[in-house]
């Protein structure tokens, strides 16, 4: 199959272009920079460097595909987040519709059945609206967890204050997600001959943040590391003085609440909490204390 991959060669789509290539496919990897050009090719994969924000480039590369890997980059700016990841949605689908294209994976989210409450994964819950107006077009969207490596985020955190936190409580549950298995997930995906729209949650492992620490916390070598629940205010605060623009702590805040309040894990949890995922928290501690130490 000839297959469009987005996302360049970041944390999902490399090891998605790896498995695809090793599959036989025809692999194209769309990619904004230039100098990931010789790294794709060496992979065994087409490049096509230019913007998910042009339209006619998104038509050329799509033309003739059998399928695409669909996702939208996590910070499109520093204003205007949302809509600015809608509008890379809306290219998607403008050139899926030009070009004829049968087959979409997109990379969504947990939460993203909410329209509110949600943080950045508003965007995604719109783009699923749009994608779900396609027409001959069968696609499947990829709800997928928090990911892991989001927690490299914390280490700062965890070295200077002796802590890990967020603005909720550490005894509710929340979906995590690592990439190798969204990479697997959606090349299952990619090569199924489906019709219509359907969902599908990819989901390493469940765990409240009470386990946060203490299994992330024992492989940093702090067996006492405590998860602290911030408010709202003080969790954005915290974003803003470690550097984030204030619309994106504002969106990460938000996004916070909405797991405080369950609104993000609502249909994941109706659905019955499917967990297909190999990755386990401690699997990924180990990742985690790598980066660590580094």
């Amino acid at each position: 199959m000839k297959i469009i991959i987005t996302g360049s060669l970041g944390n999902t789509a490399k090891p998605l272009a790896k498995q695809l290539i090793a599959e036989g496919h025809d692999i194209t990897v769309i990619s904004s920079s230039e100098a990931k050009k010789s790294e794709i090719e060496s992979l065994g994969a087409k490049a096509a460097i230019g913007s998910i924000t042009d339209p006619d480039f998104l038509v050329k590369t799509f033309e003739g595909a059998d399928a695409v890997f669909a996702m939208t980059p996590p910070i499109m700016g520093e204003n205007n987040i949302v809509e600015n990841t809608v509008n890379a949605g809306k290219n998607y689908a403008e050139a899926i519709t030009k070009t004829g294209v049968k087959r979409v994976v997109m990379l969504s989210s947990v939460g993203a059945d909410s329209p509110v409450e949600n943080g950045p994964i508003k965007g995604l819950h719109r783009i699923e609206k749009l994608y779900n107006e396609l027409e001959n077009t069968s696609v499947t969207f990829l709800r997928a967890g928090y990911f892991y490596i989001n927690f490299f985020n914390d280490i700062p955190m965890v070295k200077n204050a002796g802590i890990i936190g967020g603005n909720y409580p550490e005894n509710i549950h929340i979906p995590l997600v690592h990439p190798t298995d969204i990479a697997k997930a959606a090349a299952e995906e990619l090569v199924k001959n489906t019709t219509g729209k359907n969902i599908r949650y990819v989901v390493s492992d469940s765990r409240p943040p009470a386990d946060f620490a203490k299994v992330l916390g024992a492989a940093v070598g702090n067996q006492e590391l405590p998860w602290v629940e911030f408010t709202d205010e003080q969790s954005f605060d915290g974003m803003v003085q470690a550097g984030l623009p204030m619309e994106m702590a504002e969106l990460y805040a938000e996004m916070g609440r909405g797991m405080r309040t369950g609104v993000i894990q609502k249909d994941f949890t109706e659905q019955g909490s499917p967990v297909t995922g190999s990755v386990k928290l401690e699997d990924f501690a180990r990742e985690f204390s790598n980066k660590f130490q580094s």
